[in-house]
């Protein structure tokens, strides 16, 4: 689920929750190196091929149909943070029944009143997948009945990104890091989104609300 490109550039930051975390400027950091790509990309198909990316505000077909969404350690990391944190009020019982609840044929459970609840920090998988020409049919996958249509991201930013991570990993030395990204071990480390035992998630955010009343 995207929104309108001019917002794509607009880097979320949590200056408190960084000084905090260090892995969450590690992250944020890499989502920003992958948003850029995304715009470069995006611009490199309008121009070059005169189509117009379909995804707009409010559409949630891919947030319903897809059903293998990777997501990284680094990322579920974040995506306990947020929800834990700042998670709203009004909208928090709701999502500690859909992720009580979820199952792997279930839409996405952090797609919350047709909105991600997670947008700000969604997963590179999310943040990558677009459609140009026209928007999704109801329950299309388009990555398979239309794939041409469906954004390629530019392999550069995507390295960049992932390299940024791995620090997260203990990787630090440099000659380490390339190796580790040109031999796609990043990759290993990643889960389904879909098959993800998301009731660990809600017994935090219990924990954590005890612990504030």
């Amino acid at each position: 689920m995207k929104k309108p490109k001019e917002n794509l550039s607009k880097q979320l930051r949590f200056p408190d929750d960084e000084a905090r975390f260090p892995w969450l400027a590690i992250l944020l950091d890499s989502y920003a190196i992958i948003d850029e790509g995304l715009s470069a990309a995006i611009d490199k198909e309008e121009a070059g091929r005169n189509r117009k990316l379909a995804c707009e505000k409010g559409c949630d077909i891919c947030c319903r149909v897809n059903k293998d969404i990777p997501i990284y350690p680094i990322e579920l990391v974040g995506i306990y943070w947020f929800a834990t944190e700042k998670a709203e009020q009004a909208l928090r019982e709701t999502l500690k029944k859909q992720l009580s609840s979820h199952t792997e044929n279930d839409p996405c459970p952090f797609l919350v009143n047709g909105l991600c609840f997670i947008y700000g920090i969604r997963p590179i998988s999310c943040r990558q997948f677009g459609v140009f020409n026209k928007p999704c049919d109801e329950g299309e996958d388009p990555y398979h009945t239309r794939r041409d249509d469906v954004l390629t991201p530019i392999e550069d930013y995507t390295k960049k990104a992932f390299l940024a991570t791995l620090p997260f990993y203990g990787i630090i030395d440099e000659e380490a890091k390339i190796n580790f990204i040109e031999n796609n071990l990043i990759h290993a480390q990643a889960i389904n989104l879909q098959e993800y035992d998301w009731k660990k998630l809600v017994k935090i955010m219990d924990d954590f609300d005890s612990k504030k009343k």
